[in-house]
């Protein structure tokens, strides 16, 4: 028997990897890369806000600035009553100095009143409310400013109201 284990062939033992075989594993994350890109990415991020911060703040201030517009107008509306009738009063001297603060800070803000009147009518910068026949001044152009507009910079900040010239050869031969 001994001569049939010894004739038996054992199956051959397969050899045991050594420690420096390379093995197959996932890959390590690149930490380092992935830092770089987030740190790019944040670059990127912050010179982003710092070039529309300025935008931010002129989009507030035109916000409150608009709102000033209708007082405004009233305070001029009441200057113009007050001049037609007590013209050299302390209440016409103060507001005086009311108009004279409101242009410092409509001259720092970078608000200029817009002076449509005899120009070509344009949408972007005027609102129609109708037509008036006054002479001197072309078919289509502005002949009558009913509010004055402003622009903040070369943006609009509240359009001019205004009252369109009619066609003088129609309205002669109506």
């Amino acid at each position: 028997m001994s001569k049939d284990v010894d004739e038996q062939q054992v199956p051959a033992e397969e050899p045991i990897p050594a420690a420096d075989a390379v093995v197959e594993k996932a890959p390590e994350p690149d930490y380092y890369s992935q830092l770089l890109r987030l740190k790019a990415e944040f670059e990127n991020y912050r010179k982003r806000v710092d070039r529309e911060k300025p935008d931010w703040y002129k989009l507030g201030a035109a916000g409150v600035l608009a709102k000033l517009l209708p007082l405004y107008d009233l305070l001029r509306h009441a200057h113009q009553d007050i001049n037609a009738g007590h013209a050299d009063t302390p209440l016409a001297k103060g507001m005086e100095a009311i108009f004279r603060e409101y242009d410092k800070l409509f001259k720092e803000e970078g608000v200029t009143k817009m002076d449509p009147l005899g120009k070509p009518f344009d949408p972007h910068y005027h609102e129609a409310f109708g037509f008036v026949n006054k002479p001197g001044f072309e078919e289509g152009a502005v002949a009558d400013v009913l509010q004055a507009g402003f622009l903040l910079g070369d943006k609009v900040l509240r359009t001019a109201k205004v009252r369109l010239q009619k066609d003088q050869k129609k309205s002669t031969e109506a």
